[in-house]
């Protein structure tokens, strides 16, 4: 690959990005702004064809003044009379001729001009000449008639047109239409597509960024996904110095999948690469290229390719490539989809027959697994960068990024913050800061404190506040439901640490405990996953204790405790009945989701069910009498407890330990899978 040298790639116009050098190589002029682009024989053109249908539509619309009128036999007879009609011409039926003196028809005020037996209306018009129809009966005297008042009788027409004038009224509309529809098919096909570029459909619809127009950005915007900035430097020394590599034999990659969660930062890295290059950025999502008309989604793909070629170096990203780059054969039958169709251009731009010189191609998903094997093969999307979740260190340092311009108290400390929001991603920690400036206006502030933060993050996580009003038993029982929770994440061994409890109702919640791990964790021990379990039961296990009934409140406990118990059986292999056997599929570790394995049918029988869903029982089961056991055990501090919430609504982790007196619960070194917030429905 031959790359464009320096000296090239810098001659462009500040105004349009383009490049303006003559053939010589010496920069050509730019154009003055604003000034036209198409071509001045074409805007000619152009105008000439609007001048002459303006004026076909006055001729059809406003006859001139010399044109014949058309009268009554009655009348022309009566004007013979008269003496009025000098000479007449006569073919078929039709007569027409010339008066002595002009006449105005329809008379103005007559019978004429309001029409005759329903007939239209017609304006008033004075000319010298006319023309009528015979009777079909014969007027046997009218050639006598006429000779008698010395009308003369010619043998050619009294008004004879020029043949042109009557061909051009005769064949020029459907000339005018056949030019027409030239003119608009060859716009199609310069747009691109043939007719599938009509107006403008076959035309990329990507947004450019340039640098010097556009807010820069840079990789100090970048904050927390360092391992996948650093794969992406290379990148941009090859945009910036591409002799340095070719001199050795090198190319640049063709390619860059850029793979991750929503939110971790992927379209912020494209155009972090693209600002620190300083060349054009082409954004476009994937599926802009897709339209109902078959072939339009080819059109766009060459069309970006094309003009990322003229500003080579150049960056195109294309986001969510999922949506195109599916394996083929799973959307529409045969090869003529516009799926596959528009797949199989993206596979001839990057790896065809004509090179891609100074184009690199970055794009993002969160679903890696569905794409084609031609796509993701070397050549085409050479590397692969995984972006993320940020850890801790990385939260804390995406917070400083974006609070730089937000008023912070002296009381905000970014790393508690960091700690508190596992499980976050980049776009969720900057809505953070946002709703805590928020807040923090709401409530007349100057500065956003450490409380703004926090109940942001309430809001974000738990949901808005209801005003709901409670008897005095609802709210005694929501107590004692959250405080079975917290009092089991104090006692229970590898629990992770009560951060909050609240008996304000927040979204579908009527009660909420929070709890967050001390450090980032990235194993699981099954230790850690059976405190969960007994964690999330220790609500229902509080109101069975207490009151002996059982309510809907722990709806979403039992939700979650099944469903943390089947992983543990059927992927974990964390049963000794059956073993270490994969009986669920595997979930997309970037979306919540399973994204392969099984597709609706299971891949073991009915005994092996029988015995999962037995394996399962028996956890949670296992799990419920542990938490009644250590409830019943400290029903003081859990009295303690529920009277607190009672008089407070919401207590803090320093309120929670100094209410009940225990010390907190020995973490393990683990992570959890997210931010651990018990929601407990109730009707």
């Amino acid at each position: 690959m031959s790359w464009p040298t320096q000296q090239t790639i810098r001659q462009r116009d500040s105004a349009t990005g383009k490049r303006v050098r003559s053939a010589d190589g010496r920069p050509e002029k730019p154009k003055a702004a604003g000034q036209a682009n198409i071509p001045p024989r074409r805007t000619w053109l152009t105008f000439l064809i609007l001048l002459f249908l303006n004026y076909l539509l006055m001729r059809f619309l406003f006859p001139e003044p010399g044109q014949p009128v058309t009268i009554p036999y009655t009348t022309f007879k009566e004007e013979v009379a008269k003496g009025n009609v000098k000479a007449v011409y006569s073919q078929g039926t039709s007569i027409e001729g010339r008066f002595a003196a002009p006449i105005t028809w329809p008379p103005k005020g007559g019978d004429a001009e309001s029409g005759l037996q329903g007939l239209p209306r017609s304006e008033p018009r004075t000319a010298d000449t006319f023309t009528t129809e015979l009777p079909a009966f014969v007027d046997p005297g009218l050639e006598t008639f006429l000779v008698d008042h010395k009308v003369e009788i010619g043998a050619v027409p009294i008004r004879e047109g020029s043949p042109w004038l009557t061909l051009l009224y005769g064949f020029g509309p459907a000339i005018l239409i056949i030019l027409f529809y030239v003119w608009l098919y060859r716009r199609a096909a310069q747009l691109g597509g043939g007719m599938g570029g009509l107006m403008g459909i076959g035309r990329s619809k990507a947004r450019r960024y340039d640098q010097e127009v556009s807010t820069k950005v840079t990789f100090d915007d970048v904050a927390g996904i360092d391992e996948a900035e650093n794969e992406l430097v290379e990148i941009v020394d090859f945009l910036k110095s591409p002799e340095k590599y070719t001199r050795l034999g090198g190319t640049a990659p063709k390619g860059v999948l850029l793979v991750g969660a929503p939110g971790t930062g992927k379209t912020l890295l494209a155009k972090a690469v693209a600002g620190e290059a300083g060349v054009p950025f082409f954004s476009m999502s994937a599926a802009e290229f897709v339209e109902m008309i078959v072939g339009v989604g080819a059109a766009r793909v060459r069309d970006l390719f094309k003009e990322a070629r003229e500003n080579a170096p150049a960056i195109i990203f294309i986001d969510e490539i999922d949506a195109i780059g599916r394996a083929r054969g799973q959307v529409a039958i045969g090869g003529a989809s516009e799926h596959e169709q528009t797949l199989q251009q993206i596979l001839t731009e990057m790896d065809g027959f004509t090179g891609r010189e100074g184009v690199i191609v970055l794009a993002a998903t969160n679903q890696p697994d569905v794409l084609d094997r031609a796509l993701l093969r070397p050549g085409r999307f050479d590397r692969r960068v995984v972006v993320n979740l940020p850890d801790k260190t990385g939260r804390e340092a995406i917070l400083t990024v974006h609070t730089r311009e937000v008023p912070r108290a002296d009381d905000v400390r970014l790393g508690e913050l960091a700690a508190m929001t596992a499980g976050l991603s980049g776009a969720d920690l900057k809505n953070l800061v946002n709703e805590a400036a928020l807040l923090a206006a709401r409530r007349e502030q100057r500065e956003v404190r450490q409380k703004d933060f926090l109940d942001a993050l309430e809001k974000i996580v738990l949901g808005p506040e209801r005003p709901l009003l409670l008897s005095r038993e609802d709210r005694e029982r929501i107590a004692y439901h959250e405080s079975g929770h917290a009092i089991l994440g104090l006692v229970m061994p590898g629990a992770d640490p009560v951060n909050r409890v609240t008996i304000v109702p927040r979204g579908q919640a009527l009660g909420v405990t929070y709890q967050r791990p001390q450090t980032d964790r990235y194993n699981y021990p099954e230790a850690y996953l059976r405190a969960r379990i007994v964690g999330m039961l220790g609500g229902r296990a509080a109101e069975e204790v207490v009151y002996g009934t059982r309510t809907t409140g722990a709806e979403n406990d039992i939700e979650q405790a099944t469903q943390l118990a089947r992983n543990m059986v059927t992927r974990w292999g964390m049963s000794d009945k059956l073993g270490m056997v994969q009986l669920a599929p595997r979930e997309n570790p970037y979306l919540s989701g399973a994204g392969a394995g099984y597709s609706g049918t299971r891949p073991f029988g009915e005994e092996t069910a029988r015995i999962v869903d037995a394996e399962v029982q028996r956890i949670i089961s296992e799990s419920y009498e542990q938490a009644m056991s250590l409830l019943k055990a400290h029903r003081k501090e859990l009295d303690a407890l529920v009277e607190a919430l009672l008089a407070r609504e919401t207590l803090s982790e320093e309120e929670i330990l100094e209410v009940t007196g225990l010390p907190p619960a020995p973490a393990l070194e683990t992570r959890p899978l997210s931010v651990l917030a018990v929601a407990d429905e109730g009707k």
